[in-house]
């Protein structure tokens, strides 16, 4: 790859498969919800070798730092080679917390739940969504 090469951020986003559409990568940039060296970015700013990137999707935020820019769209086994994930694992535990506890299992069959057991279901989801 040419070392002059500029590559946007919403372009580099939408590559390495961080999010499914490249107007969504825009949209999350304007949105404030990507940092480079922690100062929000605009979707057409110039992604450079070796910075480190925050994205932020409720309730993670994810670190990254960019390996190689690379403009076209790799496969996800290719990933790894364009950037490094080095978001805490305390960071990725609240998605597991809230994906597990979110989860209220009801037998088929079993109908609509009562009023009293709709308001349990409430709680339950209210506890988790505190986390």
């Amino acid at each position: 790859m040419e070392e002059n090469k500029q590559i946007r951020i919403d372009k580099f986003l939408w590559s390495v498969r961080l999010y499914k559409t490249r107007s969504i990568a825009s949209d999350e940039c304007r949105k404030g919800r990507i940092l480079i060296n922690n100062v929000q970015v605009k979707p057409s700013r110039v992604v450079l070798k070796n910075e480190i990137m925050i994205v932020k999707k409720p309730p993670v935020n994810y670190s990254f730092r960019v390996i190689e820019p690379i403009e076209n769209r790799v496969g996800a086994k290719l990933v790894e080679l364009y950037i490094e994930d080095l978001t805490p694992s305390d960071e990725k535990a609240k998605l597991d917390v809230r994906l597990a506890g979110g989860i209220v299992y009801r037998d088929k069959g079993t109908g609509r739940p009562t009023k009293k057991e709709r308001r349990l279901i409430d709680k339950l989801s209210d506890d988790t969504n505190d986390l």
